[in-house]
């Protein structure tokens, strides 16, 4: 069995993390069924400094509270008045920085993410190619923002040394829907796995 990842994993700056969490495994226990994917698409988001991240210049809400936890607890938003975002918190507590996931490769639990998704998705590659897509599939909200992914039962990453990827096979971009951040916009903050089937469509 795949053992979870401890805490020390997450204790990194967003965009190591952000690298590192390609190839590792995203579960969600969601009415005593396991529903996993692999990570294949990050955003890093850097804090303070960074004017697309919600924290940027310091800001502290209800909405953001997530953000200054410790790392490898769980920033869950509501975008647009429609759609969930999961991020993994990174760093330590009061350092407020983050790694948007933005697609899964689905491996358990497929009829109930398609279920989840509605009759319009009929293939894989469609059930969490976006960061919307995959909270819909997994049954991710508000609920589980906070969530500790290290301790909690319901929201959690398993990883092993063997989900290594190597850097020839990661592709960084600009990330996506963040064009007021000005020059921040272009920044390559966003990581894939080239050629990945799953990976979102810009």
């Amino acid at each position: 069995m795949t053992a979870r990842l401890p805490r020390s994993f997450f204790r990194r700056d967003s965009v190591t993390l952000a690298r590192a969490l390609l190839g590792q495994r995203l579960v969600r226990v969601h009415r005593g069924q396991r529903l996993a994917g692999l990570i294949v698409e990050t955003e890093a988001y850097l804090g303070v400094e960074d004017r697309a991240a919600h924290t940027f210049g310091g800001r502290r809400t209800p909405r953001n509270a997530a953000m200054w936890l410790d790392g490898g607890h769980a920033y869950v938003y509501f975008i647009y008045g429609l759609h969930f975002c999961l991020n993994v918190v990174a760093g330590r507590a009061e350092e407020p920085i983050a790694v948007l996931i933005r697609a899964l490769e689905p491996v358990e639990g497929l009829p109930a993410m398609f279920e989840s998704r509605g009759p319009r998705v009929t293939r894989p590659e469609q059930l969490c190619s976006g960061p919307a897509r995959l909270c819909q599939a997994l049954a991710i909200d508000r609920a589980l923002d906070g969530v500790d992914l290290v301790t909690s039962q319901e929201l959690f990453i398993e990883g092993s040394p063997r989900h290594v990827v190597p850097d020839a096979d990661i592709v960084a971009s600009a990330r996506i829907g963040v064009a007021y951040a000005g020059d921040w916009a272009d920044k390559p903050l966003r990581f894939h796995l080239r050629g990945h089937a799953h990976v979102s469509r810009p």
